[in-house]
């Protein structure tokens, strides 16, 4: 794992770095052939308050002992959002971890407590879902909201339904998603960030293993070492059974479940999209007293 964690932090800053222009450091630039499209390593070393040397070997992955002050200083340097600063600390602290640091696992399962509070939640579509996009949990209208998902023959068997496996092995993910593009990039942006923060686990890594191979979309994707803290939002779908519709987002960690978010939809106020969802609502429950649901 160690050869792995220092070839993440190296490519996570060298695309960082490639990210930021001298312009938007505040560097000035004579103009002249410049063999890097951002940043040079120098550049980043001065910005940042440290040698070239030692910002040299951190760029190479050599991350271990560094300390907190100094992943600040090019988290600054960089222009980090909190989404890349977290990674960035997160790929330190694994690799200051012993092997015998004691791991929270993360949650497998849903307690029923927390089912009992999705169910309640009847007129919001609501779930529950863990950092490798596995839906663990839903309710009523959670699960009609995203029945293409819970529907997919792509859903690996005996396994809950996988928001990146439904976006990039299933063709009609892009009839689901208005703006699939951009589905396809928090997919694969929270992933990464996932693996940054639980890099130990095996679900995951396996994931990735089978989108990388199966995939070129996401793989291209993957490759550009974007990370993405996904708590609050708004999101479109094209719907099989009330057509387009578009809701705002808030995502919840559950404290007392490791890696487990509950996240629930709501639309605007006397919207199309509160009149689809109130449609949804309703064929729900006609579905149910029938017996069909």
């Amino acid at each position: 794992m160690g050869t792995e964690n220092r070839k993440q932090v190296r490519d996570f800053l060298v695309s960082r770095r490639g990210n930021v222009t001298p312009e938007q450091a505040g560097l000035q630039h004579y103009g002249g052939n410049r063999r890097v499209p951002g940043l040079r390593r120098e550049e980043v070393a001065l910005l940042a308050g440290l040698s070239v040397d030692y910002y040299a070997r951190i760029e190479k992955g050599n991350i271990s002992g560094v300390s907190e002050s100094v992943l600040h200083a090019i988290s600054d340097a960089l222009q980090l959002d909190e989404a890349e600063r977290t990674y960035l600390f997160d790929l330190a602290r694994t690799a200051n971890a012993s092997s015998r640091t004691p791991r929270r696992e993360p949650a497998r399962r849903v307690r029923p407590a927390v089912q009992r509070i999705l169910d309640g939640m009847a007129a919001t579509p609501a779930l529950v879902r863990n950092g490798r996009l596995d839906i663990l949990a839903a309710n009523a209208l959670g699960r009609a909201l995203f029945a293409p998902i819970f529907d997919s023959p792509v859903s690996a068997p005996g396994q809950p339904p996988n928001f990146a496996r439904f976006g990039f092995l299933d063709p009609n993910a892009r009839d689901f998603y208005p703006d699939w593009a951009l589905s396809a990039n928090t997919n694969v942006a929270i992933l990464r960030t996932e693996a940054g923060r639980d890099p130990y686990n095996k679900d995951l890594t396996e994931l990735i293993g089978e989108l990388s191979t199966r995939s070129d979309d996401f793989r291209t994707r993957w490759a550009d070492q974007n990370v993405r803290l996904h708590r609050t939002g708004t999101k479109s779908f094209r719907h099989p059974v009330v057509g387009e519709l578009t809701v705002d987002f808030e995502g919840m960690e559950l404290s007392a479940d490791a890696g487990l978010t509950l996240t629930a939809y709501t639309p605007e106020p006397a919207s199309p999209s509160a009149d689809a969802l109130n449609l949804l609502g309703s064929w729900v429950s006609s579905a149910t007293t029938s017996g069909t649901a």
